[in-house]
């Protein structure tokens, strides 16, 4: 499967998803800067990576979803096809559109950078086909604006569709509700604030994350 990796100024975590990617693919991914107009031809997934685009001046992800890029992101995720953001991603894809809600500053003002448990929501999508629904997982995070916001009609709604794919386990940044990943009405987008692209290898303390795209990869296949 081709992909891509969308790459901002302040990104720091592209080339984490890029050789998590490569690893699990066994083809390099595409860099596509955010200056670009159009993603390439037959990616089957687009990356938005974990940093701090723009150096998070304004409000975290706000300027890099004005990027040219993610306008074709935006337009390409409009026919289906399936787009990842995590952390500094997540933030973008909410600012794009592509996602409801906001991300705000952690409960306490704090940094929060360890390892987490997360339960899985639901199996029957693009992105999570590779664990079982309630399943408990275990990813690191590394935030500062972690903490998903939504008033209580959003939330009651994307409850009730199914759109919540990951749950913190306990309270990690006074997130919603526990929400630590999301989906768009159609399944095909997911924002995430864990990484799991950092958890793929057995040395990096576990292969829950690779499960997240190995499971993609045979759903987009199929």
């Amino acid at each position: 499967m081709k992909t891509a990796v969308i790459v901002f100024p302040g990104s720091n975590c592209d080339r984490d998803i890029a050789v998590a990617l490569e690893a699990v693919t066994g083809v390099k991914p595409r860099m596509v800067w955010h200056g670009d107009a159009d993603l390439p031809a037959d990616v089957g997934l687009v990356a938005v990576p974990g940093g701090f685009s723009y150096g998070d001046y304004l409000r975290s992800g706000a300027i890099a979803a004005r990027s040219p890029i993610m306008r074709a992101v935006v337009e390409q995720a409009g026919k289906g096809l399936p787009v990842l953001g995590i952390c500094n991603g997540f933030q973008v894809l909410t600012e794009a559109g592509l996602l409801p809600g906001a991300l705000m500053r952690n409960e306490g003002l704090n940094f929060v950078c360890r390892d987490v448990a997360l339960t899985v929501e639901t199996s029957s999508s693009t992105f999570t086909s590779g664990y079982k629904a309630g399943e408990r997982v275990s990813f690191p995070v590394a935030h500062h604006d972690g903490n998903y916001f939504a008033d209580t009609e959003t939330l009651d709604r994307l409850e009730g569709e199914g759109r919540v794919a990951f749950r913190y386990a306990e309270s990690v940044n006074g997130s919603a509700r526990n929400i630590a990943g999301l989906l768009n009405d159609k399944g095909n987008v997911l924002g995430m604030m864990p990484h799991p692209e950092r958890r793929i290898e057995a040395a990096h303390g576990g292969t829950d994350g690779r499960r997240l795209f190995e499971g993609l990869m045979e759903a987009v296949s199929a």
